[in-house]
């Protein structure tokens, strides 16, 4: 197998739980198209199986990501723009898979996430970091723009930070990312950050599956939207078809007869 081939992994953390690990340490965990590819596929599979209800997004090695990989920026460098536009949807849509996948994802970092891997870090709902991870949008360093990842960065950290970070390439620390809304816990080192995880996945498990992913439709259908009566009929309609479903029923009569909801593990 050589080192591309798994540079990407799967693995089963817990019952329900997947996990999905770069795996280029030596690398710092930089990425290229073929890795894109591959982490595309990676969280496609996840999201298609049903015994998958959490994915978690994590590196192997000191560092979460380093961004882009030096060989990778070269060929694009000589690439035709056609190619290089090319390239750039492949990220482009590696990212809007992430920002969409039906499950909540957590990810964890430590290390540097630097240029793209801010990205990827945006387009997990819970982030986790260590108190040493660093962050930096650096590519207007080479002469570049963030510009496929900044829809996601924008709306985590807001556009006053963006306008101060995507142009000043400076690096922050992960207090100042959670500070910014990049970042929801800090802990002190890898350690008690994968703890902190555990108590994470012990929280989701309690929830309903369904429940989880109709509730992560329903922030990408309010947000940043005027509260209109369209606005406020779907929301009604929404919870109208939550609650007379199977799973709805399943948690109502689970509460009203003071049981465990059919989903919530055995201790």
């Amino acid at each position: 197998m050589t080192e591309q081939e798994s540079a990407v992994l799967l693995n089963q953390r817990a019952k329900g739980v997947t996990e999905v690990v770069l795996n280029r340490p030596d690398k710092r965990n930089a990425f290229d198209d073929v890795i894109i590819q591959q982490l595309i596929t990676a969280l496609e599979t996840v999201n298609a199986d049903d015994n998958t209800h959490i994915v978690i997004l994590r590196s192997e090695g000191k560092h979460f990501s380093a961004g882009a990989d030096l060989g990778w920026m070269r060929r694009m460098a000589d690439n035709t723009r056609q190619e290089n536009l090319d390239d750039s949807r492949e990220l482009a849509r590696l990212m809007n898979v992430l920002n969409h996948l039906s499950k909540p994802v957590i990810g964890l970092v430590q290390g540097a996430a630097f240029g793209g891997a801010v990205g990827l870090a945006a387009c997990c709902d819970i982030v986790l970091a260590t108190d040493k991870a660093s962050f930096c949008l650096s590519e207007v360093k080479l002469g570049l723009i963030p510009a496929v990842i900044s829809p996601y960065v924008v709306r985590a950290i807001g556009e006053r930070q963006a306008r101060r970070y995507f142009l000043s390439a400076e690096v922050f620390s992960a207090t100042q990312a959670q500070e910014y809304g990049l970042v929801h816990i800090v802990c002190d080192d890898v350690e008690a950050m994968n703890a902190r995880c555990n108590e994470m996945l012990q929280q989701l498990a309690i929830n309903g599956p369904e429940a989880m992913k109709a509730a992560k439709d329903l922030v990408f259908a309010v947000s940043y939207k005027p509260i209109s009566a369209d606005v406020i009929d779907d929301t009604a309609q929404r919870i109208a078809d939550i609650r007379v479903g199977a799973e709805g029923q399943e948690g109502l009569g689970a509460f009203l007869n003071k049981r465990k909801a059919n989903w919530v593990p055995e201790e």
